[in-house]
């Protein structure tokens, strides 16, 4: 079985640039508060790295 990622975002993206809220709505988040589980890659990691301080990461 693949390892999985449980995300969550925990800071908002008003402010933020285009490229940030589009990372950020392609892992799957809607809103603040929001969890989705993903299964852990290196593409999946990438965008963590890229918009990580707006996001709480548990393996």
């Amino acid at each position: 079985m693949d390892k999985e990622i449980k995300i969550t975002q925990v800071r908002s993206t008003i402010g933020r640039g285009p490229r940030h809220r589009r990372t950020v709505k392609a892992l799957g988040l809607k809103r603040l508060g929001y969890t989705v589980v993903q299964k852990d890659s290196l593409a999946i990691r990438g965008m963590i790295n890229s918009v990580g301080y707006l996001l709480k990461i548990e393996e």
